[in-house]
């Protein structure tokens, strides 16, 4: 399970140290691809292949699942971390998220979500009133 939030740097290259938790949690390989809100998400090569299945299940007659699936899936990346650990951002990613220097990986459960830090500190300031003030179960019988 993928808990927590780091602060790692982006170097010159592209690459990324993943904290040791995330790396154990999520194996030897791992699958990168578009988030929502600009993120990217990281998915074990394991835990990709489900939500993979999960997608293909989606009708192709439904515009909103092909959609979903053109941008999830078409921006995707397998990588392999290297002998010091480093995974490889693949440009298109870079773009996407606007990923600079400074990042957040942040454990999502089953997924890490990597962020451009300023981007990452706008979401978390925008969105705690409404996680504080939520009156409705949004996970029926978490609480």
């Amino acid at each position: 399970m993928l808990l927590g939030t780091h602060t790692p740097k982006l170097d010159d290259k592209g690459r990324v140290i993943l904290p040791a938790k995330f790396r154990d949690d999520l194996g030897p390989g791992i699958v990168i691809t578009r988030g929502q809100e600009r993120c990217l998400y990281v998915f074990s090569s394991v835990e990709f292949e489900r939500v993979y299945e999960r997608i293909r299940e989606a009708p192709l007659t439904n515009k909103q699942a092909r959609d979903f699936q053109r941008m999830f899936l078409s921006g995707a990346s397998a990588e392999k971390p290297d002998s010091q650990n480093r995974i490889t951002i693949p440009p298109h990613l870079r773009t996407y998220a606007g990923l600079e220097r400074e990042l957040i990986v942040t454990g999502v459960g089953a997924h890490a979500e990597i962020w451009n830090a300023d981007a990452w500190n706008t979401y978390a300031d925008s969105n705690e009133d409404t996680y504080s003030d939520m009156e409705q179960e949004v996970i029926p019988g978490l609480f």
